[in-house]
């Protein structure tokens, strides 16, 4: 037996040779590999995802330790998609990780080429960007599944998937909808995505560099379950396909 399918011999058991052969002709691109999108990029590679580009722009820094795969006290000042990237290639080395650090924007979708991509994943933070990439992936060929926003959140058992248009309690969602109403552009097609009803408010503040700023307060488990949750519904989709 060789080493990729010793690596999947379990999962292999479950769904079976011809399933996996599917999954790892899959080409997947995910935007924002932060506390959603790391471990959504892990999990993907980990069930048989070869062909996968992840796309972000930061490098680690210290507050990213407690919920980002890939962000330790090693690595910070370390570009995310790098550090990513290698450990996903120790987990496959056959795999293909494409990391790009860029910022997705409406001025540079056309580098991404998205209709080369059966699934397009958003886990983008930016409001603006997010609406943007929305917009072109539901007029692309590929499927989008978009997390919402995992900030804010305690209790896991509140996480919830739904078509975008049926996701309720999601301030996230609800600007997303907000903007589209405003610009008069709208999803071209239905998308699912992650997201809970829960909404916390911080107990205290924080601080960078000696100066209080604006942050969301989040937990690690809570942004692992969506990355791990929009993993399940692409290989879900792939196995049903």
């Amino acid at each position: 037996m060789d080493r990729e399918k010793e690596i999947f011999n379990r999962q292999s058991l479950l769904l079976g040779e011809e399933a996996m052969e599917t999954i790892g002709s899959k080409r997947v691109i995910i935007f924002g590999v932060g506390g959603v999108g790391s471990w959504c990029a892990e999990s993907l590679v980990r069930s048989g995802i070869k062909h996968l580009t992840i796309v972000d722009n930061d490098r680690v820094c210290i507050t990213n330790v407690n919920r980002q795969l890939q962000a330790t006290t090693k690595t910070v000042g370390m570009v995310k998609v790098d550090v990513l990237r290698d450990r996903l290639l120790e987990i496959n080395p056959d795999a293909q990780i494409n990391a790009v650090q860029e910022i997705y924007s409406e001025e540079n979708d056309a580098q991404f080429h998205l209709n080369e991509y059966d699934y397009i994943i958003d886990a983008i933070d930016s409001l603006e960007h997010k609406t943007n990439l929305i917009l072109s992936a539901t007029n692309c060929n590929g499927k989008l599944f978009s997390a919402m926003g995992a900030a804010f959140k305690k209790d896991p058992s509140k996480i919830q998937t739904a078509e975008f248009w049926k996701v309720q309690g999601c301030p996230l969602a609800r600007a997303l909808r907000q903007r589209f109403k405003r610009s008069g552009r709208f999803p071209k097609k239905k998308f699912h995505c992650v997201f809970s009803p829960e909404l916390l408010s911080n107990k205290g503040t924080f601080v960078a560099d000696g100066t209080q700023v604006k942050a969301n307060g989040t937990v690690s488990y809570i942004t692992a379950i969506f990355g791990f949750t929009i993993a399940g519904l692409v290989i879900q989709d792939i196995v049903k396909g």
